[in-house]
């Protein structure tokens, strides 16, 4: 049975709306709640065997039968199996099954055995407080999410509690072990009948109200991986932090909303990148770009930068845009050494793989941007917008006339270095640049090896 099938025996109407992923991620949710219950299950026998163990017995030690230690041996044996099985494999639903019933099973025989061992009639098992280990198999089965396996555990119990009052009865004095004195009952081995009821009716409404609860939990849960699987999804077309603030926006966002910041623009750019896709195949094309900010994004990101968007072989990322940031320049100085050795690491691989080589210029500015949502209702974009921002897209074709692999603006380094920045690379400066699309005259320093 697929996991689609199986969502629907559960009730899940949205199974068939939800993705195979979201399915994925809740079984895997699923998977882990057993293995907590097969650990929760040997803490369960740990601790009972070592009340059992050290606290006085107050049998005859001459007793013939005494199932207690075999028990729970037993039942350490087949937890450990169960814990092992659920870690390396799935259970299946028939096991599952199986252990609610064994575990319920086990619990209703050492009850039941307490009338041999401390040879006492039936109805002596009845007193014993040990029915109250009931509720906690009962609950245990509310860690997978499944109600199917609490009510389950439940009617097992219900069952096995009225098999141990009939068995009473029926093994005792007949009529004359019922009384409807509650004093007498509390007193002797006789047998109250609606207090073995009450205990059964407490069962049965406990795990009622435990199975409605995990049907209003399992809905949460689902609500929870779908949204936890969307921001997922949303992190591979935005940058993690955009993804961070959409999915946990505490209002509906808008457009024309945004913030001030003082941050740092970078723009990575591909020389030739356009003739080389008019005269490529397209597959090598979109292959050599996939490699390319393959290598470039991790960087950027390492250093606190965020892609703000691929412009086909540029990429514009900022460093103090989406998060507020007291070292954005010297984050995107840093950011643009590392940028620059990884690159020239590419280029000397495709040398040696006899491919062209590759030469990519990265330029930067900083100053006051704005950060925010533009478009409409139907079609938002988180963008930076700013003299910053065109800045840094112009200073690449500078870059090229300057014969620079790095260019950022002299107010960027100057603030880098109050930032903190040491510069790696040789620094030249180069003052009083016109740079075309800029008004007025700009200065310039080049970073290089």
């Amino acid at each position: 049975m697929n996991k689609l099938k199986t969502f629907k025996l559960l009730g899940d109407k949205t199974a068939g709306q939800m993705p195979s992923r979201v399915l994925s991620a809740i079984q895997q949710q699923q998977d882990n709640s057993e293995i907590l219950i097969a650990v929760v299950q040997l803490l369960l026998v740990l601790i009972f065997g070592s009340l059992y163990i050290f606290s006085p017995k107050t049998f005859s030690q001459d007793v013939m039968f005494a199932p207690v230690p075999f028990a729970l041996m037993g039942y350490f044996v087949f937890s450990l199996m169960r814990l092992i099985w659920a870690i390396y494999w799935r259970l299946p639903g028939w096991f599952l099954a199986f252990s609610v019933v064994a575990d319920m099973t086990l619990l209703m025989f050492l009850i039941w055995s307490f009338h041999i061992q401390y040879v006492q009639p039936p109805a002596f098992y009845l007193k014993a407080p040990t029915l109250l280990y009931a509720f906690i198999f009962i609950t245990l089965r509310a860690l997978r999410f499944d109600m199917r396996y609490v009510l389950l555990a439940g009617l097992t119990a219900a069952i096995g509690w009225f098999s141990l009052v009939a068995y009473a009865v029926y093994h005792g004095e007949g009529m004359d072990t019922i009384t409807r004195d509650y004093v007498l009952y509390t007193m002797s081995h006789k047998i109250l009948l609606g207090a073995e009821f009450d205990k059964i009716i407490s069962i049965i409404i406990v795990t009622l109200i435990l199975a409605l609860v995990i049907v209003r939990a399992r809905r949460l849960l689902i609500n929870s991986v779908s949204q936890s699987t969307a921001a997922a999804d949303l992190s591979r077309f935005f940058s993690p932090e955009v993804a961070a603030k959409i999915t946990h926006a505490e209002n509906w966002i808008e457009p024309g909303t945004g913030q001030n910041r003082e941050a740092a623009i970078l723009h990575c750019d591909m020389e030739g990148f356009t003739r080389l896709s008019m005269e490529k195949p397209a597959n090598e094309v979109i292959s050599l770009l996939a490699e390319y900010q393959s290598r470039m994004v991790p960087i950027i990101q390492k250093h606190g930068g965020t892609i703000d968007k691929f412009l086909g072989d540029g990429i514009l990322a900022s460093f103090g845009a989406v998060l507020d940031s007291e070292n954005y320049a010297k984050n995107c100085l840093e950011a643009m050494e590392e940028l620059k050795r990884e690159a020239e690491l590419w280029r000397t691989e495709r040398e040696q793989k006899g491919l062209p080589r590759q030469k990519i210029r990265f330029t930067a500015a900083s100053g006051s941007i704005l950060f925010g949502a533009v478009g409409d209702k139907s079609r938002l974009e988180y963008t930076v917008i700013g003299e910053p921002v065109n800045l840094a897209a112009k200073l690449d074709k500078h870059a090229k006339e300057e014969a620079a692999s790095i260019l950022v603006t002299e107010a960027c380094f100057e603030v880098a270095k109050k930032q903190g920045y040491l510069p790696q690379f040789k620094t030249d400066f180069l003052p009083n640049r016109n740079v075309g699309g800029v008004t007025g005259l700009v200065n310039l320093v080049t970073l290089s090896p």
